[in-house]
Order: structure tokens, then sequence, then C-alpha cells
């Protein structure tokens, strides 16, 4: 069992006549990431709503703030428990036995053209036995063929240009890893969150976007980038692709500064510390049931 504990500090400036706001900063509930202890703080009087997504178990609020500075705080304790199977023993689950909620991480989406990035994905990974050994190549494959590099991307670039590029941040390898995945019927799906371990020459800690492939009937972590530790992934939400697992939505004249984020390995209640690693075998921390 990993703990860790994690912040992240947003602050903005709001222009008349106010702005409403969706965020998505709170560590998901799933059955292997557990919510120890959280504090959420806003510098400013707002009501909020708060939702949990009933099969995602992503959790969001809702707000609408006045004209002026919003600063917004969120701390958490999670204790993670990983399902580990080894990285070759997986089967691909067949598209007719696939559960309902599992259908739309089949099909081509904004960012993750599955349809036209079939005769890549039939090319280089068509003859491969099925299998999480053909997932796991597939994630090496996307790793070795793009190069991380900031600035090349941006909010509107989608696997096709990134590919085309040939570079791009962690969110960019997330949609090649997907589109390629969902063109050989496997189901894919974008995870974002905190992730203990980043390198640090890539500058200060942000949010890290991943892939969850769905595998022998769980969601299981791929990191396409190489940039972090999967043991050490805590997810905030997931979706199709990005559009679906922004950590901020903004409706209105706002101003926005980069995220504060930290995040460090904590000691158990029996004062044991354990530390996220690589491992050569597959975590999951969702089984994928509502």
């Amino acid at each position: 069992m990993i703990r860790l504990g994690c912040s992240v500090a947003l602050d903005y400036r709001i222009d008349a006549p106010g702005a409403d706001f969706i965020f998505n900063i709170q560590p998901a509930f799933t059955r292997q990431q557990r919510v120890v202890e959280e504090k959420l703080s806003i510098a400013q009087p707002v009501t909020m709503q708060a939702h949990t997504d009933p099969i995602t178990r992503a959790r969001y609020l809702r707000l609408h703030a006045q004209a002026g500075p919003l600063s917004l705080r969120h701390e958490a304790v999670v204790e993670l428990a990983h399902h580990v199977a080894p990285a070759a023993g997986l089967p691909e689950v067949p598209v007719a036995q696939l559960p309902s909620q599992v259908l739309p991480y089949l099909y081509p989406s904004r960012y993750c053209e599955s349809d036209r990035l079939a005769p890549l994905a039939l090319q280089h990974f068509g003859a491969m036995p099925q299998g999480s050994r053909r997932v796991v190549a597939l994630c090496e494959w996307v790793r070795q063929r793009l190069t991380f590099r900031s600035g090349v991307s941006t909010a509107q670039t989608s696997a096709r240009d990134t590919l085309a590029d040939g570079a791009g941040v962690c969110r960019d390898f997330a949609h090649v890893m997907i589109a390629l995945c969902r063109a050989l019927n496997i189901p894919a799906r974008f995870a974002t969150g905190f992730d203990y371990g980043a390198d640090p020459a890539l500058g200060p800690p942000d949010f890290h976007a991943y892939v969850e492939a769905y595998l022998g009937g769980r969601w299981y972590l791929f990191d396409p980038s190489g940039t972090a530790i999967p043991m050490g992934f805590v997810r905030l939400g997931t979706g199709r692709d990005a559009s679906d697992a922004a950590f901020a939505t903004l409706f209105g004249p706002v101003q926005g500064e980069p995220p504060r984020i930290r995040i460090e390995a904590l000691p158990d209640e029996a004062g044991r510390l354990t530390l996220p690693q690589h491992s050569s075998n597959l975590l999951s921390t969702d089984d994928g049931q509502p």
C-alpha cells in the first residue's frame, strides 16, 4: 500500500460580471484509491455543488464566482492499493463481452482519431498475438516514436498531428496511444492526475496525462510519455480524451496563473514509508464496475 499527500493551489482574476467554474481536482473514489482525508478552501464566499460520476468515480465541483480574485486550494491524503498482474498474462476482452460502460472508449473521439490511424495500428501491431503484451509493445512504440518537448503542441493538437510532428507532451503521447489501442478494438481512455516521481528536469510539478487500457476485465495504467512512475499516479479524471478530463473548465472573463502542485510519499499508520517505484507488472486502481 502506498500513501501519498497531494495538494493543488489555483489562482484566478475574474472580470465583471463574474464567471462559472467546473473543477476536477479532487482524487477520484475507486476501490483501490482511497481518500483518507482532504481539505478544500476557497478565498471567496461561493456556493458550491459537488457531483461524483457514478461510473468513472471522478469528482466535480461547480461554482459561480464574483468579479475579483479567486483562490482555491485542495489538500488530500490518498492510499493506493494496486491490483497487480503480469505484463504478459492478460487477455484482450472481445467486443461482444465488453460491459456497456466500456463501449464509449472503443470509438474515435475529437483528439483520438482511431478510424484514421487504423492502417498504422494494423501495420505495426495487427499481426501480434492479442493480449496485454501487445498493449505493452504499443506503449513502448509510442514512447520511442515521439520526443517529449514542450511548446510543440496546442490545446487543439490531435493524435494524428502529434505523429506528424514527432513530439509533444504527456497529453499528446496519451492521445496517440489511445487512438492506436482503439484502432485494434482495445478500449482505452484518457486519465489525468498527480504523479509522484515526475522528472524534475521537465519543470515544476504539474497535472499528468496517462492512459488506462481495458484488459482482462479491469483498467490498467500505462504511461506512454515515460516521464513518471505509474505506481505513484493519483487519478483525478478520465474520459475519451483531454476534452473530457480538464482540471478546470471556465465560463466567463477569467485569467489564471499556472497551478501549484505538491505530491509526496507519506508513512502509513504503522509508520512504514513505501515509495512508488517502476514495476514490470501491470497496475490497476479501477475494476471498471460502477
